[in-house]
């Protein structure tokens, strides 16, 4: 299992980032190799993504969402993976995430990626775009406030 945490920054309010990030059928628009996410219910989420060349396809569910504080979700199938983002007020007009993603890597070429900090440079960029994406927006295109524990 590899571990990766890392936070951002974000000029928006804390409400805006959450509500954004709640939107996971847009993750193509600013995660790399996210080609589709599919949202089947309020806890069950379809993904596509190319991983080292190749096209995988996995479900993921939501295990807690708290509006405004965190979304916490495990993989169900595809390569093992679970994770939490965490929301946190800065002041009125900016807010910082926080993401721990743990995984593992499957095959040699994944595995590989991983030793280089492949991914971590990966999910780095994506904590970017997503940043320049809810920035340059300044404000969320929708939001879902429901709660999951």
């Amino acid at each position: 299992m590899s571990l990766i945490e890392k936070s951002i920054e974000l000029n928006v309010p804390v409400r805006t980032a959450y509500n954004q990030w709640t939107q996971f059928e847009e993750f193509p628009k600013f995660m790399e190799g996210v080609t589709e996410v599919k949202q089947i219910d309020d806890k069950r989420l379809q993904w596509k993504a190319s991983i080292a060349g190749k096209e995988e396809e996995w479900n993921a569910e939501i295990t807690e969402q708290v509006p405004d504080q965190r979304i916490a979700w495990t993989s169900r199938g595809g390569s093992m993976n679970a994770g939490v983002v965490t929301f946190h007020r800065l002041s009125d007009a900016t807010s910082k995430m926080m993401l721990q993603l743990e995984y593992a890597p499957q095959g040699i070429v994944e595995k590989a990626a991983d030793v280089m900090g492949l991914v971590t440079q990966r999910v780095e960029g994506d904590l970017r775009r997503f940043k320049t994406y809810i920035e340059s927006r300044g404000q969320e295109t929708s939001g879902w406030r429901g709660t999951i524990k």
